[in-house]
């Protein structure tokens, strides 16, 4: 049964023993023998599959090609073989935590693979580029990596339920360090001290602020989480040396929450597993279907359906205005409620593009669907009816789409919203989604061969028919993989593919 865990700030005249300190309890969770379920594995080995996807489409784009310059200008460790590096030859291996840098800005670059949502925000899939970079260093097998990249999800997902950072402008990577140290540790099987120093330096080394998703969004936002996976892979080197880190980190007097979130009066509750208790969070999370923040998957959806059976409200000269009545997080993160006139601007960056939801909307509702280079394509946003339509589409704050967003419920909980458009006659189109429909509870939920699928269709042109063949058989055995079998889980582009591309030089 899971156990929820008080956290607030204590004074330094107060006392707070380690064993009830929020990162001794994080350790324990690591530290817990439980086996991993069957069905979290299954899934475990589908995010693995996900993140393939995406990484592979991202190999040739600017920030990729320059954290894989990165890793590769830095060689192997002592005391490890080393890890591979997507893309590269699997005899190409960098020091796990530069492979754990190229590896998580690979994935992170397209903003398309899982989700999770709460009172924070979360993509856990970034636990698997540091857990998996350490694996294939340390010699570990497939069961070792599975029962690893279950804490690191149990462990990101759990802070996700509880404390919110975006309240307080302090990015969602913050919870992501404390759980890759975690997941590290559980893999390794290292004792709860270290695990605890890990825990409390990955969080300390992690925080930042939410700039990097503001406004015009920078190429730094595929890199935080990948930065935060580095962190954690050297936290855990530091602690495993006998360094110890910042005590209590969450609840000290000039710690996290005293500073950086709700202040000394803060309360939480923070769920973890019991002793005993199955780590099964990752069941909860959902990955995308569209290469586009969470918050737009529904929205995506909804928009294909509407433009295919009404063509006529893809045409701006028949529009009055379109409503989108969602969420708080979605109005002012992605919608007209952020303030920001770049989610407008036909010339600003994918990134920026990516965190617009009256642009996504738009060209969903033209298009009829969505594609992760197409529809992001400059020409495309600076189309004149796309511009004409994207300006009379705004978001509205609906009490109603917020409490179903923030709904412990599963059953009740919403990430979509109601849309209302006004034609210039006067006649009102309205209709409403409350999920994606490739969520858990979407119109096509997906599975095994969903995540197969989309490997398949982000890979072509990128790994060869062969590749993708040993990778997804590979993946599909996780939990059975040899040392040497992990050493390969990588995927190795096609001749040409990081040829076309240039190197950029910096300092290393």
């Amino acid at each position: 049964m899971t156990v929820l865990h008080p956290v607030r700030t204590y004074r330094s005249d107060e006392p707070l023993p380690r064993e009830e300190q929020l990162a001794w309890k994080i350790a324990q969770v690591a530290v817990d023998p439980v086996e991993v379920d069957a069905e979290v594995t299954d899934m475990i080995i589908n995010r693995v599959i996900d993140n393939a996807s995406v990484a592979a489409a991202s190999l040739t784009r600017g920030p990729v090609v320059s954290a894989r310059a990165q890793a590769l200008d830095h060689p192997v460790s002592r005391n490890g073989q080393g890890a591979t590096v997507f893309g590269c030859a699997l005899a190409t291996l960098s020091s796990p935590e530069w492979a754990a840098w190229a590896n998580g800005v690979a994935v992170r670059e397209l903003d398309f693979h899982d989700t999770f949502l709460a009172a924070e925000y979360s993509h856990p899939g970034d636990n698997i580029p540091p857990i998996l970079a350490v694996a294939q260093h340390a010699g570990c097998d497939g069961r070792a990596l599975v029962r690893g990249i279950a804490t690191g999800y149990e462990i990101q997902m759990d802070l996700v339920r509880a404390i919110s950072l975006h309240k307080h402008k302090i990015d969602h990577v913050a919870h992501l360090g404390p759980s890759a140290a975690a997941g590290i540790g559980t893999m390794l099987g290292l004792d709860a001290e270290v695990i605890f120093q890990a825990v409390s330096q990955g969080l300390h080394t992690t925080t930042a602020t939410r700039q990097s998703r503001k406004g015009e969004i920078s190429t730094w936002k595929a890199h935080a989480p990948a930065f935060a996976g580095k962190m954690a892979v050297e936290a855990v080197d530091r602690a495993m040396r006998g360094q110890t880190s910042p005590s209590p980190i969450y609840e000290g007097e000039d710690g996290v929450i005293a500073w950086l979130l709700d202040g000394p009066e803060g309360r939480y509750e923070v769920p973890l597993p019991a002793p005993g208790e199955a780590k099964r969070a990752i069941l909860d999370s959902y990955t995308k279907e569209h290469s586009a923040e969470y918050q737009a998957q529904a929205w995506i959806d909804l928009a294909r359906r509407l433009g295919t059976e009404r063509p006529e409200l893809r045409d701006p000269q028949n529009i009055e205005a379109i409503v989108l009545h969602t969420s708080h997080h979605t109005h002012v993160v992605i919608g007209s409620g952020s303030g920001d006139p770049q989610k407008y601007d036909p010339t600003a960056s994918r990134e920026t593009l990516d965190h617009s939801i009256p642009y996504i909307f738009t060209v969903a509702l033209q298009d009829g669907g969505w594609h992760h280079v197409e529809s992001y394509a400059p020409a495309r946003a600076a189309r004149p009816d796309t511009v004409e339509l994207w300006n009379k589409v705004t978001t509205a704050l609906d009490d109603e789409w917020t409490r179903r967003y923030h709904s412990e419920d599963p059953d009740e909980k919403a990430f979509g919203g109601r849309v209302e458009i006004t034609l210039v006659g006067g006649e009102s189109v309205t209709a409403e989604i409350a999920v994606a429909d490739a969520h858990p509870l979407g119109a096509r939920p997906f599975a095994r061969e969903n995540y197969v699928s989309k490997f398949r269709t982000l890979a072509e042109g990128v790994l060869e028919p062969a590749e993708i063949e040993r990778f997804l058989d590979l993946a599909q055995r996780l939990p059975e993989l040899t040392a040497a079998e992990v050493a390969e889980l990588s995927i190795i582009a096609a001749p040409g593919v990081l040829e076309s591309v240039t190197n950029p030089r910096g300092l290393f």
